[in-house]
């Protein structure tokens, strides 16, 4: 049994999600661009649809700002910064120039404010504010943005500045910033308070906020996220919508103007939302207890590790189905969280996801008296 628990965990270990065929190349798709590198991303799965060269090292503009969001969002969730704190103004901050509210040295604003400045106008003086404010200085804070880059495998990405401001060397890539962006979508859904603004104000309502992403406005199902502009990178973003329980996250980096930016990552996303979905998988039947041999319990009661979505091409959805291997019995002790089987996700003959079956709770091995008392106990109701 021992043995085929471990042939069992083992096949779970080796076989990972495999998504549909890869991304293929934008101009496979009858899209036509105008950015020199774009990339369609979903997010649950962190699949990549389309990829137009992906991994083109190119100046991000404000885009970059999607790592400092994700750093303070990351410090936020953590219980690190409260969205409550005061930020004050240094004058470093007060001067940076481009995209800006004006802040003035000495000036306090809380945290929430400044990420809302960030996400909706770009603030470049809010950026480097709540920067400094979290690491103690830009130049730390860029430290930290690098580090979490090699941590998300953005293998052509070094930061220089938490803003995007021209910087020989500042660069990244269309495939690094999907990366970036999902991190922020996915685990810290609460920037979409900020990115779906569409116009706010700030200071009292004396100073009014209208979104650099026109999408919010004018795209069905528009959850942001982050535009960016200068004269060396031209107009680059990266769109993010949902429809139907799908979220995508289109790229487009170095496009000839910003109606064409924005019209290349409508056209990216068009396409996903067009031609994937999602399908919830389930097994085909409840999952029965498993008997435990020498257990303190008779049985356990397995689960699936994890949910499971599929992306599919829409057609696909009737080809989706489930094959489950489980354990007939197992041994005592059981462990929480032990595999006892495993149920492969197929769309037509293709593996796409196997998910591990395991305990929901721990069971103990009966002790000698108690193996005694248990056989006792089946004789008495046996007369």
């Amino acid at each position: 049994m021992k043995k085929s628990l471990s042939l069992l965990l083992a096949a779970c270990m080796l076989t990972a999600a495999v998504f549909p065929s890869g991304a293929a190349p934008a101009a496979d798709s009858g899209l036509s661009l105008s950015c020199a590198s774009a990339v369609l991303m979903e997010k649950e799965t962190g699949a990549f649809l389309l990829e137009e060269n992906a991994h083109e090292q190119l100046e991000p503009a404000s885009v970059t700002k999607i790592m400092t969001l994700l750093l303070v969002m990351e410090a936020v969730d953590s219980g690190q910064l409260s969205k409550d704190d005061p930020v004050t103004v240094s004058a470093y901050a007060a001067g940076m120039g481009g995209s800006q509210v004006y802040l003035e040295e000495g000036e306090q604003m809380p945290v929430s404010e400044m990420i809302k400045c960030v996400t909706v106008v770009s603030g470049n003086d809010c950026a480097v504010a709540l920067a400094e404010h979290l690491a103690g200085s830009e130049g730390a804070f860029v430290t930290r943005m690098n580090q979490r880059a090699q941590e998300l495998g953005m293998t052509d990405t070094t930061f220089l500045n938490c803003t995007g401001l021209p910087a020989q060397g500042h660069i990244t890539s269309a495939h690094d910033i999907a990366l970036m962006s999902r991190e922020l979508i996915l685990n810290h859904p609460s920037i979409r308070e900020y990115t779906t603004i569409w116009m706010d104000s700030i200071r009292n309502g004396e100073f009014g906020l209208t979104n650099t992403n026109r999408l919010v406005r004018f795209y069905q199902g528009a959850t942001g996220l982050k535009t960016g502009y200068t004269s060396s990178a031209h107009y680059c973003m990266s769109a993010t919508a949902e429809r139907d329980g799908m979220e995508l996250i289109a790229v487009v980096m170095k496009s000839p103007t910003s109606n064409q930016r924005f019209d290349d990552a409508k056209a990216l996303l068009d396409y996903g939302f067009a031609n994937y979905t999602m399908v919830p998988v389930y097994p085909d039947a409840p999952l029965a207890p498993v008997d435990v041999l020498l257990g303190a319990q008779a049985q356990v009661q397995p689960q699936p590790e994890r949910d499971c979505r599929l992306l599919v091409h829409k057609g696909e959805e009737n080809l989706v189905n489930t094959r489950l291997s489980m354990a007939q019995d197992v041994e005592a002790p059981v462990e929480q969280g032990q595999i006892l089987g495993q149920l492969e996700i197929y769309v037509g003959d293709e593996l796409r996801d196997t998910i591990p079956i395991l305990s929901t709770q721990q069971v103990d091995r009966l002790s000698i008296p108690g193996i005694f008392t248990r056989m006792l106990s089946k004789l008495l109701m046996a007369d």
